[in-house]
């Protein structure tokens, strides 16, 4: 079936139409804690600099508004709480959207950031809150001690923390942070190209649901964790799928980018039943990847045989 598969898409990749997602405010938002999805693409975002290709050629000059990088949001309506996944190169798009969904009257900061690793689309974000634009007081910036020593001895990082306009809160691996009552964020440490810091994935466990957010890993492989049997202990699984498969990188050393090909996931999860099948939503998806499109025969065909592509705007109930 995946050699059919392969086919069937051989040739899509770069290959867009714009496709509008359905809207935040057409979908009831939870009185529980939920997840919105805010960025589904790899960190250079569409279209990414110098990029000439179809795929990116839509987009020239008037960016789509829903294709940002990709992240997470968190909230909490009981207990007035917000929490973003990654501070990425989009992050003013990013809390616009959670502002919508939270309907204050005035902007309201996250109550908390949790950052995956020290690449360009995970952190960067962080700049927006620096003097130089919204100036914040003290948000809470959850990493692990290689992301944190990382902030902290190199600029202009250093500088939000000298002004205050964040404070580093130090994760363990495996040791869960407590929200509240009913919220609890677990990293997951996970093999990926970590040349500044160390690279995490995470488990956020609400109070009838949990979601496993890994947008960044090298090979299933080289991962000493199942990911099918950590699949089985979650109810929404937001998975890497950088590149739909090796035709899109044709041009780049394959072991510089190890990612985990959408194919070869599919692979590893195809014999899983259809509830399990359907745990699993695509994310992190670079520009070239045809499954940014969800007219694209890829999207199409991965949605058929039972998993599931994240989309911005999508809400996940916990």
């Amino acid at each position: 079936m995946l050699l059919v598969l392969g086919l069937f898409l051989l040739g899509t990749a770069c290959q867009r139409k714009h496709a509008e997602p359905d809207s935040v405010a057409e979908t009831p938002l939870p009185e529980e804690p939920y997840l919105i999805v805010l960025g589904t693409a790899q960190d250079a975002g569409i279209p990414q600099l110098g990029c000439r290709k179809p795929c990116c050629l839509p987009y020239q000059g008037v960016p789509d508004p829903d294709l940002n990088v990709v992240a997470l949001g968190l909230v909490a309506p009981q207990q007035g709480q917000n929490f973003l996944f990654e501070a990425t190169p989009d992050i003013r798009r990013q809390l616009a959207i959670m502002n919508g969904v939270l309907n204050e009257s005035s902007f309201v900061l996250p109550t908390g950031i949790f950052l995956t690793h020290a690449h360009m689309g995970h952190y960067t974000g962080l700049m927006h809150l620096g003097r130089e634009a919204l100036n914040a007081k003290s948000v809470p910036v959850y990493a692990m001690p290689g992301m944190k020593a990382f902030l902290e001895q190199n600029g202009p990082w250093d500088q939000l923390l000298t002004l205050q306009n964040i404070e580093l809160q130090e994760l363990q691996d495996q040791q869960a942070v407590v929200l509240n009552t009913s919220l609890q964020v677990t990293p997951i440490q996970v093999p990926h190209r970590d040349e500044y810091s160390e690279t995490v994935g995470y488990r956020i466990n609400g109070p009838e649901k949990s979601a496993l957010f890994i947008p960044d890993i090298d090979k299933w492989e080289q991962w000493e964790v199942d990911i099918v049997s950590l699949l089985g202990e979650v109810d929404y699984a937001f998975l890497d799928a950088t590149f739909f498969d090796a035709e899109e990188i044709n041009n780049r050393d394959i072991k510089e980018i190890p990612h985990p090909f959408v194919i070869e996931s599919i692979a590893l999860f195809e014999t899983l039943p259809p509830e399990e099948k359907a745990k699993v939503h695509f994310i992190h998806m670079n520009h070239t990847n045809p499954l940014l499109d969800p007219e694209s025969p890829a999207s199409k065909e991965v949605t058929k045989n039972g998993f599931q592509v994240a989309r911005t705007h999508q809400i996940f109930p916990l």
